[in-house]
């Protein structure tokens, strides 16, 4: 009898086969989303990206789990909003610019460094597009517009004035105010810094022990400081109040040397009896934040020492115009040579540092608006425990977040390439011109919205800073869900926020925080945290380990579901890091041969109609099947991917093709009519229904793969198949792993005697449970008499 030829014409899948697929959605709009759909709305607010690199592979893994989780929602009935965003604005672009054409920020005009920018920009956000679709993200749209469902821009008019609107709202419910006050700035990028925007590193310093005379008793003291460059901001001494060496010193005063500042001392739980002396000098200018929390504290007025150059200011005195690092050389050369340095030691400081240039910290006083959060602690912290946290303990980072906030936030940025501060300022008598939402104000070259102040004055003032990126990123659902139009009134909450862990505290705090204020409830149900990915020993990718993995380099190699399906199996990034190399990448692609070998070889039956009576053997899959639909639907429901995919790919290598497949294959060709009709119908009918639910429960994981498949063998859009659901149970009178260990046991003892698997045997002796699978048994295994008994026994 001649085998019939499979439907699937290419004998193996390739990543050629990807590029049709993804341009056919493209060029269809596939996944554009319906605004009138009745269907429930499940929306993704997806982070954005920034543009002026290529995506990283941290940003392929976690987008590619992102269309999981939208994939799945659209076979379950949902109307899916996965908008495209990409961020383009705040210091990344500008630092960008600034190394592409050789300049500083503040060495052209600002109009000509926007250009700059923008030339950056364009061809950067091209290659992320490019990338994204290469890797079969279905994102509503790939071009920009103002729909909901549009691709969008964090620089475009309409998102720069929806930011604006926002401060607007905020500014007259007077959430929003200006002071001044100590604030991290970043020399190197030569703009105010967030709290979150800081990071810190161990870096070996001296630790100089000075003397200071104790002015009512001529004594002497010695403190301990790391910057003595600071001696001239001199706020006070202060000891631990368990610390008994001091306790004479309380309330009596400090003569610091060289600027002769009386200073008092006095104890503090803020000192450490272990560092230095255990006396600490604690400076105006304030060498850390903590100092800061110190300051305010105690109310003492803030003194900055250093320019926004990072050198020395005027109150330092003959230190006037040196780099910090040149001041604190020569501070301790003058106290050396005057007598006052006793003691020099080396000792590992933590000091603050940019988190994106890098650069130290400094502490300057200087005007900048702030945002009210302090006193709305509670409310968010509320907040966050009604979301749902996937995982849950991923909750905690942003509790201890919240619990560390000590000071409201620092919203406004002396950069160029961000949203402006839509403010004007009367010159005459300085009254804050507010402008009505509606449009992007860019107040440093705009007249502003009135012709004269109240005052009676027709000059004014625009302001030229802008906002923390951040105050950008936060609106990211509000824009997403068309706020605050007809479409946000009927969707006032995002479903899904997914995003790393490291950015907690400023992305999800901030987005938190923003919408509280505007909408006073919790704009996301779910949170999904994910962790980082790490190279093949577990260690974090960067340039100067030379173990980063450019995702371009994967797509060109092995093409996307390779990749995919290894983001799926490698393990569950809510719970921790994957490492991430070729090889593991490989492996994953083993994985869609198998399958594809599979549909190949199931392709030769023609689906039956599916009124079959099943047999035993085919009840038995069933049932397995069955439980990896409700397993996966489950685990699919909280955003984990990584154990169905396990069980998907242990069932395909294992369960369905070694064992299911093996033994009904006789049945399904039934040459020569061995069979009944009826039994071949049922295996037909059983081969076609796994490999369809397989198709359908991996379409969300490996979708270009199952949607050639299933396109090619039923004429259909599987991602237009709803996800699959049990429609009867069966009740198998054997484990699973009885009858595969039973299959295993006859293939080792053949073997083990130098024989052909095809080799027949004379006589086999299985319990009785497997009676009504006998004929199957003796057609995989060539038996030539079967009898039942209480163990298996096997006569070649």
């Amino acid at each position: 009898m001649v085998t019939p030829e499979p439907v699937l014409v290419e004998k193996s899948w390739s990543k050629d086969l990807e590029k049709q697929v993804y341009s056919e959605w493209k060029e269809k709009k596939s996944y554009a989303f319906d605004r009138n759909s009745p269907k429930p709305l499940f929306s993704i607010d997806t982070p954005p990206p920034y543009v002026n690199t290529p995506i990283h592979i941290g940003h392929a893994t976690t987008y590619t789990m992102m269309d999981f989780f939208a994939r799945f929602r659209r076979m379950t009935g949902h109307n899916v909003l996965f908008p495209l965003g990409l961020d383009r604005n705040g210091l990344p672009i500008e630092i960008a610019a600034e190394k592409k054409f050789g300049v500083s920020l503040r060495d052209v005009s600002r109009e000509k460094f926007l250009e700059m920018c923008q030339q950056v920009l364009e061809a950067s956000s091209e290659a992320s597009i490019e990338s994204f679709l290469r890797l079969g993200i279905s994102f509503n749209a790939w071009n920009a517009g103002t729909e909901v469902g549009d691709a969008y821009y964090t620089d475009s008019v309409e998102y720069r004035a929806l930011t604006q609107a926002t401060f607007i709202d905020m500014w007259h419910r007077g959430l929003v105010y200006e002071d001044s006050r100590l604030n991290n700035y970043c020399p190197g990028c030569k703009t105010t810094l967030a709290d979150e925007e800081v990071d810190h590193k161990e870096v070996p310093t001296q630790l100089s022990h000075v003397v200071l005379t104790v002015k009512e008793t001529g004594g002497k003291a010695v403190i301990a400081t790391t910057r003595p460059e600071l001696l001239c901001t001199a706020a006070m001494v202060i000891f631990n109040p368990e610390d008994k060496r001091y306790a004479s010193l309380d309330g009596k005063t400090a003569v610091i040397p060289i600027y002769d500042i009386e200073v008092p001392i006095q104890a503090h739980p803020f000192a450490d009896p272990a560092f230095g002396t255990g006396l600490v000098f604690m400076s105006r200018s304030a060498g850390d934040q903590d100092a800061i929390r110190f300051l305010r504290e105690m109310h003492i007025e803030p003194l900055s020492a250093i320019t926004t150059e990072g050198a020395m200011n005027e109150v330092a005195g003959f230190l006037k115009g040196m780099k910090v690092e040149e001041a604190r050389k020569k501070m301790i050369r003058h106290l050396r040579e005057r007598g006052w340095l006793v003691k020099e030691e080396k000792v590992m400081h933590r000091i603050p540092i940019c988190e994106r240039s890098k650069h130290t910290i400094e502490y300057i006083t200087m005007p900048e608006y702030y945002l009210k959060q302090v006193e709305f602690k509670d409310a968010i912290r509320k907040i966050a425990n009604d979301i749902e946290f996937f995982s849950p303990h991923s909750r905690q980072f942003l509790l201890d977040w919240i619990d560390a906030v000590s000071i409201d936030w620092a919203i406004s940025r002396r950069r160029y390439y961000a949203t402006e501060m839509p403010l004007w300022y009367c010159i005459s008598c300085g009254t804050v011109i507010v402008p009505p939402k509606g449009k992007y104000y860019r107040p440093w070259k705009e007249k502003p919205p009135v012709e004269k102040c109240r005052c009676g004055s027709t000059e004014f003032r625009g302001e030229e800073r802008v906002f923390d990126t951040w105050f950008d990123s936060s609106i990211s659902p509000l824009y997403i869900l068309g706020y605050p139009k007809e479409f946000f009134t009927k969707h006032q909450q995002c479903t899904l926020r997914p995003q790393g862990k490291e950015i907690v505290r400023t992305w999800l705090y901030y987005t938190l925080l923003r919408c509280y204020h505007l909408a006073k409830k919790p704009i996301f149900r779910d949170v999904w945290i994910h962790h980082h990915i790490v190279d093949e020993h577990g260690k974090k990718m960067s340039k100067s380990l030379g173990n980063v993995i450019n995702p371009a380099e994967i797509l060109d190699k092995y093409g996307a579901e390779p990749f995919r399906f290894w983001c799926a199996v490698e393990g569950n990034l809510a719970e921790g890091d994957l490492r991430c190399s070729f090889e593991r990448i490989e492996g994953a692609g083993k994985t869609l041969t198998k399958l594809w070998n599979v549909a190949r070889f199931v392709s030769q039956f023609r689906m039956q109609p599916a009124a079959v009576r099943l047999t035993e053997t085919d009840k038995w899959i069933m049932q397995e099947m069955n439980e990896l639909i409700t397993y996966a639907r489950g685990r699919y429901e909280a955003y984990d991917f990584h154990m169905p995919a396990t069980r998907l790919k242990h069932f395909i290598w294992e369960t369905f093709a070694s064992h299911y497949i093996e033994l009904v294959k006789s049945r399904a060709y039934n040459h020569e009519g061995r069979f009944p009709k009826e039994e071949q119908n049922s295996a037909v009918f059983t081969l076609n229904y796994c490999l369809d639910t397989m198709l359908k429960l991996l379409a969300p994981v490996i979708p270009m793969m199952t949607h050639r498949i299933y396109n090619d063998l039923r004429g259909k859009n599987v991602h237009e198949e709803h996800f699959p659901s049990v429609k009867e149970t069966f009740v198998p009178g054997f484990a699973a792993d009885e009858l595969m260990e039973l299959n295993k046991e006859i293939w080792k003892t053949k073997k083990d005697g130098g024989l052909s698997l095809k080799t027949g045997i004379s006589k086999l002796t299985v319990p009785e449970k497997f009676r009504k699978l006998e004929q199957d048994i003796v057609a995989a295994h060539a038996v030539q008499k079967i009898l039942y008994g209480d163990a298996l026994k096997i006569e070649l």
